[in-house]
């Protein structure tokens, strides 16, 4: 960095002048908009993706598939990552947010078979899939759907 590379950061200065209080602050009358015009105008150049009357470019494109307003969106946690905790441990949806494990947990946790599970833990979760169920058994543990 150079001397001649320093700016002051993003919003500690504001603007030099007083816009529009006369025509002896130089920045009077018209307040630097120049004169008529939709520009000049209070609430000047409409809103954002309007095209002056011309249908939209959002409007223009072809619209494909829905959003399904019913639908649930799990936070994933894979078995392998549940090998932080000691044997016998019952692993809850707190316990997952609380060691960081599970974070924005929205609609629920999804426990999944990813990665090789060492201890014996009783894991409550509000999903499995069948290989998570299969290596939570497997290493002598139990899965509980809440």
């Amino acid at each position: 960095m150079k001397l001649h590379e320093l700016q002051p950061v993003e919003g500690a200065r504001k603007n030099k002048f007083r816009l529009g209080r006369g025509q002896g602050s130089g920045n009077g009358k018209t307040a630097g908009k120049g004169s008529k015009g939709q520009k000049a105008r209070s609430g000047g150049l409409g809103k954002l993706g309007f095209e002056g009357g011309q249908t939209p470019l959002w409007r223009r494109l072809p619209k494909r598939g829905f959003t399904n307003i019913n639908r649930k969106e799990y936070t994933i946690v894979n078995v392998d990552q549940l090998n932080r905790f000691e044997n016998g441990t019952l692993v809850t949806p707190e316990l997952l947010r609380e060691t960081g494990i599970a974070k924005n947990v929205r609609d629920g946790i999804k426990i999944l078979g990813e990665g090789e599970l060492e201890k014996q833990l009783t894991v409550q979760a509000d999903k499995f899939s069948e290989s998570a169920v299969a290596a939570i058994e497997k290493a002598g543990g139990k899965a509980e759907v809440i």
